[in-house]
């Protein structure tokens, strides 16, 4: 019997429609693609001998021609892509079901493009896995479309021309093994630019009263707002630079605020003279985009952005959610009806009007696509308990609730403002104001209520209720009186620099500006990441300086490249492609070659290459010499420069120090103690060896005995300092409980493995076996016996971001029929299942929380015989599945793609480097 093949990307989506297919019809066989079939050649062996000895070769795109693309199916494709030409001979049709974005179409395509049907082919879309919403896509198929396949294809094209051509120069002007990206790089300049602005900042200091009130039982506060008809100075008075720009305001010092006190304490009473009362209502956020999504799951759920969109393609491909790649907020009237119905059953009459219809205020979105959504709103958070894993059930909850509350009614709220007075020095009048806000009906708040990146904002939403009071009313001293003063205190306030993004903020910045898509933002958070371009203090994304040095050069050289509007006006070229009204090869040319009022990217590098300079990054003046002092960025790492260097005139800068907290008196210190050489603490009276403190490149530590020369094999004993201690500070007592470490504790009762205390890259810990457990506030390193050990041991194991991030389990995967339990772990360069012997890289395309037993028992035999890998090559492959998997989609912009490094020619065989050689080796990307 002749049947349909139904072709999509990942196995999980494809089980998910096979089931509901199969229930109606026993026609149709859904195979997945694992991702891409197909892509421009990323690395010297993936070149087509065609093109392998062109100029352009290696950027696998004809930039001296018409930019034609030259596409390769990768080694680890060809099997799936085998699999699909054969089940592909026994079908009467194909129906190509890829996700409903441009990617997905560009999937499509290059399918169509490789298996080249001699039956009918279709393209069906669909924006959630539904039985309803599958048969009505079946039956619009239509053909693929090819304008957005051209704004894919060009997006593909321009972030590889970009990437490939860039990076090179920052590896010649600032650090091998750089990469420049056309979105990462603004994300970058983003990040860098709040950081110099911090770095300018100036602090400055206002005071006011705060004087805290009881009425009714219940205390609240009330702040210093006027003196006489004149403003007390606040925040929002002061610029960065710490002037006064206030316009009728007072900054009232210190001296003045506790005259202040002084003098009205003995004025009391003082008098209600104004009482505000007015009703509002507060209005539900719109169902969830791929941005908000991200956004709010950091900043409620902590989750990172990579983490998200895991949970969501999980459950979008096992029908839980709509498609979870959308920069729309509309609801489907289906979806409106369905929220409708569930309000009411759930909450009431009172909570559902009318249906709530938003307007998508996101540049260029996409109103084909809906919002994030249940696919069944009858589907709650409690009953998906036993369904879902915690992270997928709890981003499940979010989105539930949110869809929900956009639906439901306003919430009415009274919002109350207090004026009190009091007689002040000089015949003036102290004016006091405090707020409070009752919720009257709490409307879409009984669901969900939106959190903020601003903690003061969160703090203002919140419901305070003030006593009921009148005007007239005095406030008195004596606490038997209705309403009577508490307290009375100056108050001192600094302003505080711009705060860090983090990614929930760098996501909504980037969004706002119209810079990348709802599928790039966690490849390019993560790429930023991975090339050390940023780090993470808490939630806060702190720019290296590595990422100063690049940024400082890509805005003198290739300002236009980086430019936040430019890239913005790129994104509305590709959708003016997509819409058919441009053509994508005059879009490229112009990007590459310019025009007449348009310098080209190949002119720009030309002229980089020939003019750049490298970028320093000035931190002050030596006030003793006069020198200079800059940050340059060297082999292993960033470095101090005192004038132009050379001995004692340079330090190594610990990695993780935020560019904005060096100044010019820390830089000083720092490179007095490295031109000090090591300061001794005094003797070890076991060995006699001398103890040091040294300042390192990963910050100071401390060593027993003297330095070795470069190039010997023996090493001293070294030990990081606690954070708790510094260089300065350090004592010979402390320096040797360091040394001393690992500490022997015991042996562990039920294990019978010795118990042991140490210092780690995390921080103080206690260990049996590999069980590892940090220390509690409170715990002593140096004091920690074998008692307390074991009560740390049988506590329950936190997951701890730092301490699930190299191996987290992605997956279990039980043995039915008796045999060993699996595990799929998260590794350094990519997902991998193991039997805990054999460990082996997940493909390309699958996904690994959904991996079944039989696929990964034949991953690992697969691996048991193989021939070991080249560690460069394994590498370059994981890194490659990171990019395509369909839970970590790298998205319309292939940011994350562009970015890799060019790939090198072929190795010439010969035993004999070169320096060039070798350095270009350690270039190559991971």
């Amino acid at each position: 019997m002749a049947k349909t093949l139904v072709i999509v990307e990942s196995p999980a989506k494809a089980r998910t429609i096979e089931r509901i297919l199969k229930s109606a019809y026993e026609s149709y066989e859904v195979l997945a693609s694992y991702g891409h079939v197909r892509d421009l050649p990323e690395s010297a062996d993936e070149i087509p001998d065609e093109i392998r000895k062109q100029k352009w070769g290696r950027l696998g795109v004809d930039t001296e021609g018409d930019f034609k693309p030259y596409y390769v199916v990768p080694n680890d494709k060809r099997k799936y892509v085998q699999a699909l030409k054969t089940a592909l001979k026994g079908a009467s049709q194909v129906l190509l079901a890829t996700d409903p974005d441009r990617e997905g179409e560009s999937i499509s395509w290059h399918l169509k493009e490789i298996l080249k049907p001699r039956v009918p082919v279709k393209r069906i879309v669909f924006h959630e896995i539904t039985e309803e919403a599958i048969n009505a896509a079946v039956a619009d198929a239509h053909d693929v479309n090819e304008n957005l396949v051209r704004a894919q294809e060009s997006r593909r094209i321009l972030d590889r021309l970009y990437g490939y051509t860039l990076s090179p120069v920052l590896w010649k002007k600032v650090q091998t093994g750089l990469s420049a990206g056309r979105v990462q790089s603004v994300a970058v300049r983003l990040i860098v630019e709040r950081e110099e602005e911090r770095l300018a900042f100036r602090a400055a200091t206002y005071w006011d009263l705060e004087a805290r009130l009881s009425g009714e039982g219940r205390q609240f506060p009330a702040t210093l707002a006027r003196l006489g008809d004149v403003r007390v100075a606040a925040g929002k008075d002061f610029d960065d630079n710490g002037r006064f720009t206030g316009r009728n305001a007072r900054v009232l010092t210190e001296a003045e605020t506790h005259a202040l006190v002084e003098t009205l304490g003995k004025s009391l009473p003082w008098t209600v003279t104004s009482v505000d009362e007015k009703p509002g209502v507060e209005r539900p956020a719109p169902p969830f985009t791929t941005s908000t999504l991200t956004q709010e799951a950091s900043r409620k759920l902590g989750f990172s952005t990579d983490r998200t969109m895991q949970a969501a393609q999980r459950l979008f491909q096992d029908g839980h959610i709509s498609y979870h790649r959308t920069d729309s907020t509309t609801l489907s009237e289906k979806a409106l009806g369905e929220a409708s119905h569930a309000i009411r059953e759930m909450f009431g009459d009172a909570y559902h009007n009318a249906p709530r219809r938003y307007a998508t205020k996101v540049k260029n979105a996409q109103e084909a696509h809906e919002a994030i959504r249940p696919s069944n709103f009858g589907r709650t958070p409690a009953s998906m308990e036993r369904t879902l894993d915690r992270d997928d059930l709890r981003l499940y909850e979010l989105i539930w609730k949110r869809t929900m509350a956009s639906q439901m009614v306003d919430a009415r709220v009274l919002r109350t403002a207090v004026e009190i007075s009091g007689a002040a020095p000089n015949g003036e009048t102290a004016v006091f104001t405090a707020s409070g806000k009752v919720i009257e009906f709490p409307g879409f708040r009984r669901a969900y209520v939106e959190g903020s990146d601003d903690p003061s904002a969160e703090l203002s939403d919140q419901e305070t209720s003030l006593p009921k009071l009148t005007v007239g009313e005095p406030v008195a001293r004596e606490i038997t009186a209705r309403l009577h003063l508490v307290t009375l205190e100056p108050k001192r306030h600094d302003t505080t620099p711009p705060p860090r993004y983090t990614e929930a903020s760098l996501i909504k910045e980037l969004e706002a500006r119209g810079i990348g898509r709802p599928s790039t933002y966690a490849a390019t958070i993560g790429t930023i990441e991975r090339r050390g371009y940023v780090f993470r203090a808490g939630k806060a994304l702190v720019p290296s300086f590595t990422a100063f040095a690049v940024t400082r050069l890509l805005r003198m050289h290739f300002g236009d490249l980086v430019d936040v509007a430019f890239t913005a006006e790129m994104e509305e070229d590709l959708d003016q492609i997509s819409r058919g009204e441009r053509e994508w090869l005059d879009f490229i040319r112009q990007f590459y070659r310019g025009d007449a009022n348009h310098r080209g990217l190949e002119d720009a590098v030309k002229e980089a290459e020939e003019k750049a300079d490298y970028p320093l990054i000035e931190v002050g003046t030596d006030p003793e010499s006069g020198q200079k002092i800059n940050v340059r960025v060297g082999r292993f790492g960033p470095f101090l420069q005192l004038g132009s260097g050379g001995p004692g005139n340079t330090a190594s800068l610990p990695t993780t120090l935020p560019p904005a907290d060096l100044t010019a008196e820390k830089a000083m210190v720092i490179l007095r103690a490295k031109a000090e050489g090591p300061k001794s603490l005094g003797v070890d009276p076991s060995t006699g060896q001398k103890v040091y403190v040294i300042h390192g490149r990963f910050g100071a530590y401390v060593q027993l005995g003297e330095s070795p020369e470069r190039g010997s094999k023996e090493k001293p004993k070294r030990s990081s300092l606690l954070e708790t201690m510094s260089e300065s500070t350090v004592t010979l007592e402390e320096a040797l409980g360091l040394l001393q470490l690992p500490r022997a504790l015991g042996t562990h009762p039920a294990s019978a493995d010795p118990v042991v205390a140490g210092l780690g890259r995390f921080g103080p810990y206690v260990k049996h076996g590999d069980d590892y457990r940090s220390l509690e506030p409170g715990d002593d390193l140096f004091a920690i016996d074998l008692a307390r050990a074991l009560e740390l041991f049988a506590a329950p194991k936190r997951s701890g971001r730092r301490q699930g991030a190299a191996k987290r389990v992605l997956a279990s995967i039980e043995a039915t029929d008796g045999g060993a339990a699996l595990q799929v772990l998260e590794g350094r360069y990519g997902p991998y299942v193991t039997d805990g012997e054999i460990n082996a890289s997940i493909p390309q395309g699958i996904d690994p929380a959904t991996l079944s037993l039989d696929d990964a028992r034949a991953l690992i035999e697969a691996r048991r015989g193989a021939v070991p890998r080249p560690r460069r090559g394994r590498a370059a492959a994981s890194a490659r599945g990171r990019r395509r998997a369909p839970a970590a989609k790298s998205g319309p912009s292939g940011d994350a793609v562009a970015v890799a490094e060019p790939p090198r020619k072929a190795k010439a065989k010969t035993k004999t480097k070169t320096k060039k050689t070798a350095a270009r080796k350690r270039s190559q990307p991971s």
